[in-house]
């Protein structure tokens, strides 16, 4: 399996932006302790989040396929397949349960560190019911698809408040790493 190490040098090659950097370490970070708590395969978990936009400056019209078609001349086809699937409009069917999280904390992720953006005290203070109330106000990071966050919590099978407060306390357990 890919080292994460080797996952790193791989990110680097593609992307410079450090918002996007920073948006794929909050998903690694998040995908491993999803991992953690359901008994999942960690370094695999974390992977997937951490290379599931690696090709999206690079590349963006070819988005995701550059990234799939590398990881799987790797032999990394769990990996690969999840990250085909981290759209729901891409028509990649769901298999496995990595596929299933990945969708789900993506888009929900980045939504909860732009949340955290807009605080004085970043995510220190932020609570799930602020998260809910900021995903109602369409006119709020306007460019998160909404239906992708409902839809990844739906196909993960988790309440969404308690998707938010999972998030939330491995995004506030990094804050310092993160700069949120």
């Amino acid at each position: 399996m890919i080292s994460r190490n080797e996952a790193r040098t791989l990110l680097a090659s593609m992307t410079q932006s450090a918002s996007l950097m920073r948006h794929m370490r909050t998903v690694e970070l998040v995908m491993e302790a999803y991992a953690e708590k359901l008994g999942e395969e960690k370094e695999a978990w974390a992977v997937a989040g951490l290379l599931h936009d690696a090709d999206y400056e690079p590349f963006p019209d070819k988005h995701p396929q550059v990234i799939v078609d590398k990881l799987r001349g790797m032999g990394e086809e769990l990996i690969a397949h999840a990250i085909s699937a981290h759209y729901t409009h891409w028509g990649v069917p769901y298999e496995t349960t990595l596929d299933k999280a990945l969708l789900a904390c993506d888009e929900l992720t980045g939504f909860i560190v732009a949340c955290a953006q807009v605080r004085p005290e970043g995510i220190a203070t932020l609570e799930p019911k602020s998260v809910i109330k900021k995903l109602k106000d369409k006119g709020f990071a306007a460019k998160v698809d909404r239906n992708e966050v409902y839809k990844g919590a739906e196909l993960f099978g988790v309440v969404l408040q308690d998707h938010i407060t999972f998030i939330l306390e491995v995004l506030k357990k990094n804050k310092g790493e993160l700069g949120i």
